[in-house]
């Protein structure tokens, strides 16, 4: 180990080296040289405590006083959490409420839905049964209609007319709601 010396601040630059490059030291005020503090090698150490100026004798000696304890009002803030829980709870009992009730109306709704479907199956099987050929038949001749035959066609374009146009032959159903002689 290298022995303890006491090396200047200014980076190992000493008054005499100063002086010869050209720089003045100033030594008029005591307080503007360089501190020193002890190095070993190029570390350095950690500088010597000084000794504290003890307090006069006849005055007195300050010392700082503990905070006084922070107390807040306990029952507001008590009575703050009991209306936040309480609130709570009564929000969640509401939302739960509301839920069921809705949980039922979504199935009373279903069940109509269900039935409408049904209404519209029974509805579609009914016009498809008014429209098949032997119902329309069955129709026509309870409404006295009769059967035409080859039936005649006329030609838009020049008015002439395809086939002989004859009235319908055959005798009213029996169940028309005509009278026979027609």
């Amino acid at each position: 180990m290298t022995e303890n010396t006491r090396t200047p601040r200014s980076g190992g630059r000493t008054t005499e080296r100063q002086v010869g490059r050209g720089i003045r030291p100033s030594v008029t005020d005591p307080r503007r040289t360089a501190r020193e503090f002890p190095t070993q090698g190029s570390a350095a150490l950690r500088p010597k405590e000084r000794a504290t100026a003890a307090p006069a004798a006849g005055g007195p000696r300050l010392k700082v006083a503990p905070p006084l304890p922070v107390r807040g009002p306990r029952v507001p803030f008590v009575a703050l959490i009991l209306v936040l829980v309480v609130g709570g709870v009564l929000g969640i009992l509401v939302v739960n409420t509301k839920i069921a009730e809705n949980a039922f109306r979504i199935e009373r709704l279903q069940q109509a839905g269900a039935e409408l479907d049904v209404q519209e199956q029974g509805l579609r099987q009914e016009i498809a049964d008014a429209e098949a050929p032997g119902s329309l038949t069955a129709a026509a001749r309870k409404l006295g209609l009769v059967g035409g035959g080859n039936p005649a066609y006329l030609r838009v374009q020049d008015g002439k007319i395809i086939g002989i146009p004859r009235p319908g032959d055959g005798a009213p159903a029996v169940t028309s709601d005509q009278p026979a002689g027609r």
